[in-house]
């Protein structure tokens, strides 16, 4: 999806695609990165419970465990770095605000780790919000397979 696509897209699911009809209080470049990274972070846990319940285990502790190797600081980092190379230059403008924003460190995170979380969040709460639900669905399934992927060769070579 080219740039001005992503501009003009929206894929006609009532107000821009959102989930819910409660629109932004102002325009997505308006919105602070931590406030996309605050509803981008619920975004991505959706998907990703919707990702594991796709799958045969459905036992909940297996679940949480599954759903810790998606969403904690660490992978959603690594995911970054996966799908960096496919982002669009608007798309890495908004990691890179995301990446700088400033907030908290829990005691436990590793700094550069939980900034690249927090800069794929408001990707992910930046696209929500505008509407691109296509690419984000793009984006969101590509990382899934690469971190999959990585997990099975990170097995193999053990």
């Amino acid at each position: 999806m080219s740039e001005n696509q992503l501009q003009n897209y929206d894929d006609g699911q009532g107000e821009k695609g959102w989930l819910f009809p409660y629109p932004p209080s102002r325009k997505p470049e308006l919105i602070p990165p931590i406030a996309l990274a605050y509803i981008g972070d619920a975004i991505y846990e959706v998907a990703v419970r919707q990702y594991l319940l796709s799958k045969s285990n459905l036992r909940p502790n297996h679940l949480h465990q599954n759903a810790t190797s998606f969403v904690s600081a660490k992978a959603q980092s690594r995911i970054l770095s996966y799908i960096e190379e496919e982002l669009l230059p608007a798309e890495a403008d908004i990691v890179r605000q995301g990446r700088n924003a400033k907030s908290s460190v829990p005691k436990n995170a590793d700094v550069l780790e939980y900034r690249h979380a927090t800069a794929f969040e408001c990707l992910i709460g930046y696209l929500y919000t505008s509407g691109y639900q296509e690419r984000l669905r793009e984006l969101i399934v590509l990382g899934i397979q690469r971190m999959e992927q990585a997990k099975k060769e990170g097995k193999a070579q053990k």
